[in-house]
């Protein structure tokens, strides 16, 4: 998993609960990095697994609840680092379509070694409604849902988002706008 993952999560971690928390989770996730994350560096996704349940114990907020927020604060941070990527269409609908076919295409053009996961999108049902199917042996269904959450928080718009788990490693976000 690459690096900006961890650098992410842990300046999360220092905003919302400070330094002392970010030390704190990082000793007792006994981390074989020590903690010491690159943004371009590749590191075991068991660290993150393990900062974050420590982080959960440490507050009492639940993993999954964690891994939300943090999809959210990280589409953020990526929007911001990365603003031709969401310069590409106003509509969340169509950039949640693009990740695949665009975004995921030019994070592999800088990071190559990148591991993502994989997405298929459909409109089946109507153009305010997106099918969009995880697939990703990470299990990192509840930070894919904060980043689709982020998304529709930075094109301002709201939206229902259900959930159903398809098989052992896919999930299907389906994505309905308000009006």
């Amino acid at each position: 998993m690459k690096g900006v993952i961890f650098t992410e999560f842990l300046s999360m971690v220092e905003t919302a609960h400070g330094l002392d928390m970010v030390d704190t989770i990082i000793e007792k996730s006994d981390l074989p990095s020590g903690g010491a994350y690159t943004a371009v560096g590749t590191y075991p996704h068991t660290e993150i697994v393990s900062l974050v349940c420590n982080l959960s114990e440490e507050i009492s907020v639940p993993v999954p609840a964690l891994l939300k927020a943090y999809g959210q604060h990280l589409f953020h941070r990526l929007a911001a680092s990365y603003p031709a990527f969401v310069a590409q269409t106003d509509d969340p609908l169509e950039f949640l379509e693009l990740v695949e076919t665009y975004i995921h295409v030019e994070v592999r053009k800088l990071y190559p070694d990148a591991e993502l996961p994989s997405f298929e999108c459909s409109r089946p049902n109507s153009p305010k409604e997106l099918h969009m199917t995880y697939h990703s042996v990470r299990h990192m269904e509840d930070v894919c849902e904060g980043l689709i959450r982020g998304s529709l928080e930075y094109f301002n718009r709201t939206a229902n988002i259900e959930r159903k788990s398809i098989d052992d490693d896919s999930e299907l976000f389906i994505i309905t706008l308000n009006e």
